[in-house]
């Protein structure tokens, strides 16, 4: 009796015993790596043991590289932009899709240019460090790109113009703006970026400018310089009207036509042009219609999403 019970003690706990992650086959190790957050991979992973280490110095390791859930970390911003550069440096020219958010900066887009002349698909969203000037210089390095976001930044239309040019297999663009940065731009600068896009973007399958100061002239621009359009996202665009014809033209045209659906906020009619009549068709028409939020963005302090305790420090070859 004692010795059956002994056995099945062991046996149980060799039930319950936790699998070693070192047996694992390298593949589906690598697998589970290129899972986490690029941040958790060079601050965390990388320092596990030396075969974590060996598999994330294989530059295929750096394909993709994110960089969005940022609000709970404890990184500074320019120590945000080291961990970003160290990783677009270890894909050795193999990144194809990057996606960050608050920390971009001129800095990161130079790296970026340097080492990833073989990237797809670029999201920088929040990224407010960036400029004009070096969004432009960096496109000129990556003539691949296919989408982009460049969402929520302090850009216009001298960038959508560099990146028109310079990427001429973009088929993507999202380049949505919050109904608070409609103050400030005037009456001259009304749908300039949407002239700069329907000149230098004739391939683009997918367009979403939800947010943007536009009128109904640079719709009728985008649908004459955008012909494969499948995908046009006008809402929150404050300053269009559609004329019954134009809508039918971009209904027509476009699979998927999102008009600009005006929202009703408690502000005077020189803010927002809310039109009743607009909202009551909408809401007859729609089966599922819900007027938009307004968007906020914080301050300026926020986006350095830091704490005075970071001690990262790359692995040295």
């Amino acid at each position: 009796m004692a010795s059956c019970s002994l056995s099945s003690m062991k046996a149980e706990a060799e039930n319950t015993t936790v699998p070693n992650w070192l047996e694992l086959p390298r593949d589906i190790t690598t697998n589970i790596l290129q899972r986490l957050d690029t941040i958790e991979i060079v601050t965390i992973a990388c320092h596990v043991c030396p075969l974590w280490w060996n598999i994330c110095k294989d530059p295929l390791m750096w394909r993709t590289i994110r960089m969005t859930n940022l609000h709970h970390l404890q990184h500074k911003h320019l120590e945000l932009v080291k961990i970003c550069c160290y990783a677009i440096e270890r894909s050795c020219g193999h990144l194809e899709d990057i996606d960050i958010q608050f920390f971009g900066s001129n800095d990161v887009l130079e790296c970026i240019a340097i080492n990833a002349n073989n990237l797809r698909c670029m999201r920088l969203v929040y990224c407010r460090r960036i400029s004009d000037e070096g969004l432009s210089l960096a496109v000129r390095n990556l003539p691949l790109l296919e989408e982009v976001d460049i969402s929520f930044n302090m850009l216009n239309e001298d960038s959508l113009e560099a990146l028109g040019r310079c990427c001429p297999r973009l088929k993507s663009l999202t380049f949505a703006r919050m109904l608070c940065e409609h103050f400030g731009y005037g009456s001259e600068n009304i749908g300039a970026f949407a002239f700069a896009i329907a000149k230098t973007m004739p391939r683009l399958l997918h367009l979403k400018i939800s947010g943007n100061v536009l009128s109904n002239d640079g719709v009728l621009a985008i649908l004459d310089g955008c012909p494969l359009l499948e995908s046009l996202d006008l809402t929150r665009c404050l300053y269009v009207h559609l004329s019954d014809s134009l809508e039918k033209r971009g209904r027509e045209q476009i699979k998927d036509f999102g008009v600009p659906i005006l929202p009703d906020y408690s502000s005077s009619d020189d803010d927002y042009y809310y039109c009743e009549s607009l909202e009551k068709r909408c809401r007859e028409q729609i089966k599922d219609f819900r007027l938009p939020i307004q968007d906020c963005y914080s301050s300026d302090s926020d986006w350095d999403i830091c704490s005075e305790n970071s001690n990262w420090s790359g692995y040295e070859d």
